[in-house]
């Protein structure tokens, strides 16, 4: 698999979202751990996880604790963990990013990860009841004490990154926000990134590349069936025609495709290797 580059790490170009192998409908726990061994196998070097990613009440940290008992044994495998959010077990989440919070998420996050310091920790979301300086504020101090290798934002702003870069300096390696070819509204986000030199994970990279919306019923002016033409002309799947459309885009990102089945990482990662060429690219971000 291709290379690229987050902080200090060079991870494949594509990596393994793990939230659907702990929320609601997750696989058994054998298919989980086959999924992610399989993403590994396939050459991802980067996954991505979070504190609150479950299904049921007191169980938080239950991806953590998977992709720990996955892993282990494994090495050179950047696990990219997230704080702030949390899930009461009704299917809603909940927002908390005050420092003293945030600090107490990544220190039981290194516990159920058995490590002594995290490669990446995300701020999950900014919490509206918090200043946005104080939060990334938290990821200072988990810096500062060597608790983090790395800090990473989510589900931000442009004027949010740059205060956060203002905060953290180089530091700030990584931004995650929803982005597919069914939703760009983050292209600004990836610029500023692609500008920084910060690497950019889309989550939800596949979204919007469903049956329905292939077959015209998106409202996307007809660019998402276009994915399916190029994947029939490739005899490839859509799924990786978009994923191999994100990495055109720009070096820096790094699409984080969720996964439930081995066979639909080892599609997703296969995309590292699909080079579209200027017509393609040209129909596709049209």
């Amino acid at each position: 698999m291709r290379l690229r580059q987050v902080g200090q790490h060079r991870v494949g170009a594509v990596g393994l979202g793990a939230m659907p192998l702990s929320i609601e409908g997750r696989p058994d726990e054998a298919r989980a751990v086959a999924t992610i061994r399989a993403a590994v196998d396939a050459g991802v070097t980067l996954i991505d996880t979070a504190d609150s990613y479950h299904w049921h009440a007191g169980e938080t940290g239950h991806n953590e604790r998977l992709i720990a008992k996955a892993l282990a044994g494994v090495t050179g495998v950047l696990v990219a963990t997230k704080g702030g959010r949390g899930r009461p077990g009704d299917g809603s989440w909940t927002v908390d990013a005050r420092p003293a919070s945030l600090i107490r998420a990544c220190e039981a996050s290194l516990r159920r990860l058995g490590t002594d310091r995290i490669g990446l920790y995300q701020l999950h979301k900014p919490d509206p009841a918090v200043p946005w300086a104080e939060s990334v504020g938290a990821l200072r101090t988990l810096l500062d004490t060597g608790k983090i290798e790395s800090a990473g934002v989510s589900n931000v702003t442009c004027a949010q990154v740059e205060e956060a870069r203002a905060i953290l300096g180089a530091d700030l390696v990584a931004v995650q926000n929803r982005f597919s070819p069914a939703v760009r509204e983050h292209a600004p986000v990836l610029a500023l990134c692609d500008r920084l030199g910060s690497a950019f994970l889309p989550w939800s990279p596949l979204g919007g590349l469903s049956r329905s919306s292939l077959d015209g019923r998106s409202g996307l002016d007809g660019v998402l069936p276009r994915f399916a033409a190029v994947a029939r002309a490739r005899g490839v799947s859509p799924q990786r025609v978009g994923l191999a459309w994100l990495l055109a885009l720009s070096p820096v990102v790094v699409p984080i495709p969720g996964a439930s089945r081995p066979e639909s990482i080892r599609d997703s990662a296969a995309a590292s290797d699909l080079i579209l060429d200027a017509g393609e690219l040209e129909a596709l971000s049209g």
